[in-house]
């Protein structure tokens, strides 16, 4: 099963639309803190909705606790979704099990982060546009993987 991974999110609004994003596809959110928010449930479910209850969350209290207990135990691929990668996501080839990360809103992963990532895309922009909304990012993605693209 893929897993969503959110690495220390900004916004809460975006956990929330991405809550819904996971129940709808049947994916595991992981959430690597600190957040730059408290992460209180309260905030989160206006942009949740109903769908909370239906979530699979994990949290995590440090990347390298997460990249232990989840990537490493569980054999998977780590796949960091960046504007600075390097594989356009339309022809990457995703696997069952891969984990897909999404770093902060405002600054991304920090470099040794990245460097631990197996594969780095991107989604591709036109007129100039530097970046999506994480949570269409993830949406976009995600959509992606499941269809095995």
């Amino acid at each position: 099963m893929t897993k969503i991974i959110l690495f220390q999110p900004d916004i809460a609004g975006n956990v929330g639309t991405i809550i819904r994003t996971c129940v709808c596809f049947d994916t595991e959110l992981h959430i690597i803190e600190p957040c730059g928010f408290p992460l209180d449930m309260q905030r989160v479910k206006k942009s949740a909705l109903d769908y909370f209850h239906h979530a699979k969350i994990f949290r995590h209290d440090s990347f390298e606790n997460f990249f232990r207990d989840e990537i490493l135990a569980k054999n998977q691929r780590l796949i960091l979704a960046s504007t600075k990668g390097s594989v356009d996501y339309r022809k990457f080839k995703f696997q069952k099990n891969d984990a897909i990360m999404f770093g902060r809103e405002s600054a991304g992963v920090s470099n040794d982060v990245a460097a631990k990532a197996h594969h780095k895309i991107f989604i591709p922009m036109q007129n100039g546009a530097r970046s999506l909304n994480v949570a269409v990012s993830c949406g976009i993605i995600l959509a992606s993987s499941e269809r095995g693209i």
